[in-house]
């Protein structure tokens, strides 16, 4: 089911308790949407967007960033978390809060790219295209750990955009 750009650009997403584009709340699982198995290299594929876990380690019980890796696909582009009009949906990250999980004070987002449709060319949107990392700033104990949180966004083509997504998201790193 696709969307007209006119119909994309009335809708509004609302969320209590975001700061900077993250909430956080426990995630929802959401029928169709799989968790990855928390493997190195694993991918966990959305509608045009896909997550790929890394390997990765960071100093146990001092402030550290994990990196979450996003790749939109090659035609589209989802809105950035600070898109130019209200009217847009945009990119927002659902962190989990679980006892025991390491502590996840903010998530920082990539600066977005300026995006015009050929049929708008003067109205500049703000987006993500390609590969899309985000910096999420951790403190954890020493040991294996999990990141787990859901990507909602809204991806679009040249022609039109399409029903907000959510992505489940697990990154394993360890603290050392």
């Amino acid at each position: 089911m696709r969307l007209h750009v006119a119909q994309c650009l009335s809708s509004v997403m609302l969320v209590t308790g975001v700061v900077c584009g993250v909430s956080l709340m426990p995630p929802a699982t959401r029928a169709g949407e799989s968790a990855m198995a928390g493997d190195a290299g694993a991918v966990s594929k959305g509608d045009h967007v896909a997550f790929i876990a890394d390997a990765q380690s960071i100093a146990a019980n001092r402030a550290a960033t994990v990196n979450l890796h996003f790749r939109v696909e090659p035609g589209f582009h989802i809105n950035s978390h600070t898109p130019k009009s209200d009217m847009l949906i945009p990119t927002k990250l659902v962190v989990a809060m679980i006892a025991g999980d390491p502590e996840v004070t903010a998530v920082d987002f990539p600066v977005g790219t300026p995006f015009a449709f050929a049929f708008e060319p003067k109205q500049k949107l703000d987006v993500y295209q390609g590969d899309v990392v985000l910096m999420a700033h951790v403190k954890a104990a020493t040991g294996q750990h999990s990141l787990k949180a859901e990507l909602r966004y809204q991806a679009c083509d040249q022609a039109a955009c399409y029903p907000p997504k959510t992505l489940a998201v697990e990154q394993p790193f360890t603290a050392k």
